[in-house]
């Protein structure tokens, strides 16, 4: 297509995945194939390795002309000092270029650096002191970015370390991760500009067209014909064909616009094609995508779509200003990620029913199986690279080569069914990332009823992952220990039949589940200092858990950080707050008719806010510390305004003994 010249070598990233004591993952996404020279400089000198993709420890993955995926899983000889800052480069050539000069960061990304560094670089920390973490990153929000504010956190810790000073005690240790705990893209909630950029970006990148299948009556047979089509833009459920039985697809693809909390007119932009689904995550991760992108509103458009377009490019200008903030973060820190619903539709296998519908016809089946191909491409595989077999990597890119032929078939196929998608790190504590959307405890007796978030035999593999380990850090996206009260009106919106309508998914909905999983807490070899990392509700809370009638423990800090750039209707969020805090209070009677009769929860508060508010509302990213026991000392939200808020308990709160 000869637009590689206007794209540098360097799409995306490095991301840097992964690092243990004689290993470096990275991730990046390149217009090119390419040779790599990666350069660390540890305490014995820099060591240098020139790579090739089909070299051990660099596998390359083409999706179309000018966008190829690279992993970058490094072996090394040595191990890597501790608590030392590590420098690294990495430079390209390409492939087919033998002698055309190197590039490293300065040629395509020059802001890739700290002031105060020569280039960027890392800090190998296993014992866990301090980690950022947080869920649900939305572009066209109306706020802050909570990446932007960790690289702002990331910039204050280099440009203090040094002497001692009042300022510096305010910092955290170098965080040995970021933990993004779901909902990292929205693919179904896009803004009318954000799918004007994909489609921009889609011809740059060479990217294959796609059969579609589903959608023939609507006169939409490939992806070419979606990008064009009148109803491509806030109105992509008219592409469904028109029959009475589609219409419980409608309600789970594109019924977010229908609740009544978050009701959203990107819902109608949900992302169909694989194409789409690419373009979009280097557009939420990369500034360099965006540069050259024409936005214009499409020309069909009516009066009212183009002013909610011109309003959401309003918005999105904001996140693009934060891009080069972001991929400096990814830059250096490990990045464990995990998927929630969001990161590939609404409700995601909420139900036995949810499944049946949305499996069981092509259109839809397509549409997650594309989300879930684009998780593993840019999330789930430097998560874990060892659990991504060749097997399945060809199947990738055999799909990515051919969209919409059998190949792609097969391999959605695999990936529905692959169970491989939860990962442990070996840091002190470990961090233990667990699945809750494709290990569901699926109800046998009422297909509408919502699904436990992981079935019995996954939450057994868990207790054995957990069994030994005096501490723990697990990652679980939905909170184990959510607010009562949000969990009740959820149960009751479910028992009149409509549990879409409140996203009722919560550990404690589905009576296997929740009994399953508190026992994990009870088992006599549990760990003793459990930290559970949570998102997806879009707002910040800390919970000290404590069960009755334990002389030793364990002790349980349930931890929520959600929204990165998302936050809850702040008027309803006041009041449910409130109620909850009258009803749910530690002493209430009516936690004996919940499943929490035989723990007491007691929450922290949030300083600087309101009396009596224990529930933290607005953009940022989660900050906890923590003691060589696996213990939190202080835990606060890093909020996109500039605050650093401190999660408290109360003196009088004692331990329940």
């Amino acid at each position: 297509m000869g637009m590689s010249s206007e794209l540098p070598l360097v799409l995306c990233g490095p991301i840097l995945r992964r690092v243990e004591a004689q290993r470096v993952v990275w991730w990046l996404a390149a217009s090119r194939p390419l040779r790599l020279r990666v350069r660390l400089d540890a305490d014995r000198g820099p060591r240098e390795r020139v790579l090739a993709p089909g070299d051990a420890g660099c596998r390359q993955i083409a999706a179309g002309e000018h966008l190829h995926y690279l992993l970058l899983d490094l072996t090394l000889d040595e191990a890597l000092p501790e608590q030392r800052w590590i420098g690294y480069d990495i430079a390209v050539q390409p492939l087919d270029a033998p002698d055309a000069a190197w590039q490293g960061w300065r040629e395509w990304a020059p802001d890739l650096c700290y002031p105060g560094r020569e280039g960027p670089g890392f800090v190998f920390a296993p014992q866990v002191a301090s980690l950022l973490y947080g869920s649900c990153r939305k572009p066209h929000f109306d706020g802050g970015d909570g990446l932007a504010a960790a690289d702002e956190l990331l910039a204050r810790r280099i440009a203090h370390d040094g002497p001692p000073c009042e300022a510096a005690g305010e910092l955290p240790a170098w965080p040995s991760a970021l933990v993004l705990c779901g909902d990292q893209v929205y693919c179904d909630d896009v803004a009318g500009p954000m799918l004007r950029a994909i489609h921009a970006l889609i011809p740059r990148l060479g990217l294959p067209p796609e059969t579609l299948d589903g959608t023939e009556e609507c006169g939409v047979g490939d992806s070419e014909q979606l990008y064009a089509h009148p109803d491509g833009y806030y109105r992509r459920e008219r592409l469904l064909p028109r029959r009475k039985g589609n219409a419980q697809l409608v309600e789970i693809l594109f019924g977010g616009v229908e609740k009544p909390i978050f009701t959203t007119d990107s819902a109608h932009n949900h992302l169909i094609a694989l194409a789409e689904v690419l373009a979009m995550y280097l557009l939420a991760w990369s500034p360099s995508v965006w540069e050259g992108l024409e936005l214009d509103a499409q020309g069909w458009l009516d009066a009212e779509s183009r002013a909610l377009f011109e309003r959401e490019r309003g918005l999105l200008d904001g996140f693009v200003r934060a891009l080069p903030a972001v991929r400096r973060l990814f830059a250096h820190l490990p990045v464990a990620m995990i998927f929630d619903d969001h990161d590939v539709t609404d409700d995601w296998n909420l139900s036995r029913e949810w499944e049946e519908v949305a499996y069981g016809h092509p259109f839809s089946r397509r549409v997650v199986g594309n989300a879930i191909v684009g998780y593993l491409i840019h999330q789930g595989w430097g998560n874990r690279p060892e659990a991504f077999d060749d097997a399945v990597l060809d199947a990738v890119a055999d799909t990515l080569a051919r969209p919409g032929g059998e190949a792609h078939e097969t391999c959605i196929d695999r990936l529905l069914k692959f169970r491989d998608w939860h990962y442990t790190w070996p840091t002190t504590p470990p961090l233990v990332v667990i699945d809750t959307r494709t290990h569901r405890w699926r109800s046998e007796t009422a297909a509408r009823r919502p699904s436990g978030l992981m079935d019995w035999e996954s939450i057994t593999d868990l207790q054995q992952e957990l069994r030994d380990h005096p501490a723990v850090l697990m990652v679980s996206p939905a909170p184990i220990f959510g607010v009562k009260l949000i969990e009740t009106l959820q149960r009751i919106v479910t028992w009149c039949g409509h549990p879409l309508t409140v996203d009722a998914e919560n550990w404690m909905a589905h009576p296997g589940a929740a009994h399953a999983i508190l026992n994990v807490f009870r088992h006599p070899k549990t760990p003793q200092h459990f930290v559970v990392l949570s998102g997806d509700v879009h707002y910040s809370f800390v919970y000290d858990v404590e069960l009755r009638g334990r002389e030793h423990g364990p002790d349980i800090w349930q931890i929520c950080s959600s929204g990165l750039r998302n936050e809850f209707p702040p008027k309803l969020l006041d009041r449910l707050d409130r109620a909850n805090r009258w009803l749910y209070s530690p002493r209430s009677p009516l936690n004996w008719f919940t499943r929490r009769r035989n723990m007491r929860v007691i929450p922290r508060k949030p300083e600087g806010t309101p009396h009596g508010r224990r529930l933290l509302n607005g953009a940022g990213v989660g900050l906890v510390e923590i003691d060589a026991e696996g213990v939190p000392w202080r835990i606060r939200e890093v909020l996109t305004d500039g605050r650093m808020v401190k999660f408290t308990r109360r003196e009088n709160e004692s331990r329940w003994r």
